[in-house]
């Protein structure tokens, strides 16, 4: 069933590619000016276990390359895998838990299991396929291993041999020249290995026109077996390779090196223009959106792809990579440089926290990037200060935002009206106190998985007002902003008050105004947004932060009373079972469409890991799901980049002959071994949409800072005398305790 939805998927894309890009393109950077090929290695390997059937049936379009990588079996067969020691991608060990041997592997004592000790039958016919990478999911494991059969057994011309062990099959006395010599190769092939004597003897023999040898290298240190050169050194002379090949494949750090800090170096390399002027191709491999991607690219795959094949100065001939979806999109869409195009209309982009995921959450230069990426409407969570400050944090506890940790741990109190876990508020800090923290750039995940967030800048920027982000919002001419107003009963019984302190501050801003841009208004509180009534030119948005499957009747109507909008979890739109696939797609938006309110969906991110499989770890797919496929009016993003080059790209329109395909919701789970989905969520009633009226404003009490002082003068009055009401015995004891004290604490 797997093979049907996927061949869906195949036509969808072959039929579009046919024609190309729908407008006239800019000239490519490569060698010859072409488009850059994709080339898929061991198959779709991102999503389905290495040189499966499953892996292979995936073609996003025509001119895709599949990559086998061959391994000889020890009956003289072959079969596709990425290993000579295939323990990881096969499950060869629960098989045969006490066989592993040990081997010499190009210079390297290796142990596990190994193709030479195993008939062609053994491999094809009782083991299977595994996925090998541990962030992938296991669902399509247990398909069979291909066999290496040749042009024939793939049914497909487009076919890239790589035979990475020529001198291992050799030393165990098996001729991987004498094997490959039997192939009945085409000029739709390509051949490529890391060894220079197998393809210098290859090029010896007469091939067929059109099918071209590759030099594949491997990590500049590792030593090449025909030369002992190290591989490093073999790329200083490409000059030497040039009658031997047409090209080189190269790790991708080749091209542009990766600094110790995981951030890319300021220039690329010249190895792609040297080996252009020698009339070499070049391939960069080692492509995967489920990488730990530099932090450059933001967790975003497609800015990666699109940094080797349209930086302006360069182009790759072809991208090596496990998700040849994205690889493709990034080719069809986007290059050469087409990220300059005018916005496709709807949904909005909303920041959370700004361009959170560059810069900390809610400082000056977060919100900065955020309109420079394309924002449409920024947003300021307002937080209260303890005397009443108001300024833009995206929560009220400021241990995950904040350096207050480091400074403020007297303060750590527990507030279960706001949340579970204990923390440091903005309403027990003066804002003086606050202005002595640095922001920091943290995530919810980042102690779970390690995935951190611009790390060189995780403690820049400032803090921002509500008035300065308002007069920042209008310099910039956004198209609109998006005000958070959280936690207001709890603030009033501190003596804050958050509704009159927003109003306010809206109104000197003139913001109240029909000119400008459009203010949104949201809470999760429906006695907030009523306040805002009065303000028709304010559009309120409901904040639904519990995840729901539907929305009844009388709850839309509940919310029409006080809301124009909603803003939804991305699981209560598409919810995913327990393994990430997502399982179906609810009907609330379309009922509350039907309403006609706005719905917003909060909140995505570009880490792979918030990210369910059918995206194929490729924000950009999810962006396109809800555009396309839910239909939200606009999308709650930490990565506000991501969102507007995908809408600025021309594959954004549904009516193109290629577009960037929407996921399915429930289809790839239908099709799996996955476990079924939890059960449905409950809906939404008017219960849970009704809030009681906001309590009166509590008269503000005295500030802790205050408190300290007034005591401390009451105690020195009392220590001398001052107080007449004071017994004159406690009086004396008084003044001998603080001047022991005091003499105490001098020496």
């Amino acid at each position: 069933m797997v093979r049907g939805l996927l061949f869906v998927l195949l036509l969808i894309h072959a039929s579009s590619s046919a024609n190309g890009a729908d407008e006239k393109e800019a000239p490519w950077l490569t060698l010859n000016g072409k488009a850059p090929a994709v080339v898929a290695r061991e198959g779709f390997s991102g999503q389905f276990p290495e040189d499966t059937g499953m892996a292979f049936q995936m073609r996003t379009y025509d001119d895709m390359l599949l990559l086998c990588s061959v391994q000889l079996t020890m009956d003289n067969g072959a079969v596709c895998q990425p290993d000579v020691e295939i323990s990881k991608s096969t499950n060869v060990q629960a098989l045969h838990p006490n066989m592993t041997k040990t081997y010499n592997v190009n210079g390297k004592n290796v142990s596990g299991y190994f193709t030479i000790d195993y008939t062609m039958n053994d491999l094809v016919e009782t083991m299977v396929g595994v996925q090998r990478i541990m962030t992938r999911s296991d669902a399509f494991d247990g398909y069979s291993i291909m066999p290496f059969e040749g042009e024939s057994q793939f049914k497909m011309p487009l076919l890239w041999i790589n035979v990475p062990y020529v001198q291992f099959f050799s030393e165990h006395k098996m001729n991987m020249e004498d094997f490959i010599r039997q192939v009945p190769l085409t000029s739709k092939h390509c051949l490529s290995s890391p060894e220079i004597g197998f393809l210098k003897a290859m090029s010896d023999r007469k091939l067929p026109a059109g099918l071209k040898l590759y030099f594949a290298f491997h990590g500049k240190d590792a030593v090449e077996p025909t030369t002992k050169k190290t591989y490093g050194s073999i790329a200083s002379d490409l000059a030497a390779l040039k009658p031997i090949v047409a090209g080189i494949v190269v790790p991708k750090d080749y091209i542009w090196p990766v600094d110790k800090s995981n951030y890319l170096v300021a220039q690329p390399t010249t190895l792609v223009t040297d080996a252009h002027k020698l009339g070499l191709e070049v391939y960069a491999s080692g492509f995967a959106n489920d990488n730990v991607l530099v932090y450059n690219y933001s967790y975003d795959p497609m800015a990666e792809y699109l940094n080797f094949i349209s930086n302006g100065q360069f182009s790759v001939d072809g991208l090596i990579t496990d998700f040849p979806p994205t690889a493709t999109d990034a080719i069809m869409c986007f290059g050469p440089l087409r990220e300059n195009r005018s916005k496709q209309g709807q949904p909005l982009i909303i920041t959370r926290g700004g361009a959170y995921g560059v810069y900390a959450p809610s400082t000056d230069l977060a919100y900065k990037r955020a309109v420079d990426d394309g924002a449409d409407v920024i947003d300021c969570s307002v937080q209260m200060s303890q005397d009443g400050v108001a300024f833009c944090m995206i929560s009220p506890d400021l241990t995950a935002s904040t350096t207050a940790a480091t400074i403020f741990v007297d303060r750590i109190t527990d507030v279960k009206e706001i949340q579970e876990e204990s923390g440091i508020f903005s309403f027990a800090l003066s804002w003086d106190e606050i202005q002595t923290l640095q922001p920091q750039l943290s995530t919810p995940y980042e102690k779970s998985t390690g995935l951190k967030r611009n790390p060189l800048f995780r403690n820049k920027g400032k803090f921002v007002t509500l008035a300065q982000f308002l007069d920042f919002a209008r310099s910039k001419s956004v198209t609109g902003i998006l005000i958070s107003l959280d936690n207001a009963p709890y603030l009033a019984s501190k003596g804050l008050d958050l509704v009159a302190t927003v109003t306010a501050a809206l109104t000197k801003a003139q913001y109240d105004k029909k000119s400008g841009p459009q203010v949104f208004i949201q809470s999760d509180d429906t006695s907030v947004l009523a306040k805002f009534k009065n303000f028709p030119s304010y559009k309120r948005i409901l904040s639904i932060k519990e995840e729901i499957s539907s929305v009844n009747k009388a709850a839309v109507e509940e919310i029409k009373k006080n809301a124009d909008g909603v803003t939804l979890t991305r699981y209560s739109i598409l919810p995913t079972n327990p393994q990430g696939f997502t399982t179906v797609e609810t009907p609330i938006v379309e009922t509350l469409h039907s309403a006609n309110l706005t719905v917003f969906v909060s909140t995505l991110n570009n880490e792979y890991i918030t990210l369910a499989f059918d995206y194929f770890a490729d924000p950009t797919v999810e962006i396109a799901t809800y555009t396309h496929t839910v239909g939200v009016d606009g999308f709650v993003t930490e990565y506000p980049k991501t969102a507007s080059r995908y809408q600025r790209n021309p594959c954004s329109d549904i009516n193109r002959s290629y577009i960037i395909l929407p996921a399915r919701p429930g289809s790839l789970l239908n099709e799996t071994r996955a476990a079924p989905a939890d059960p449905p969520k409950p809906a939404l009633t008017v219960q849970d949409v009704v809030d009681p009226p906001l309590p009166e404003v509590a008269k503000p009490k005295d500030p802790p800072s205050k408190q300290k002082q007034e005591a401390s003068t009451s105690s020195s009055s009392a220590a001398a005398g001052l107080q007449s009401t004071a017994p004159p015995v406690a009086v004396a004891v008084a003044l001998l305790c603080f001047l022991t004290a005091g003499h105490n604490w001098g020496s």
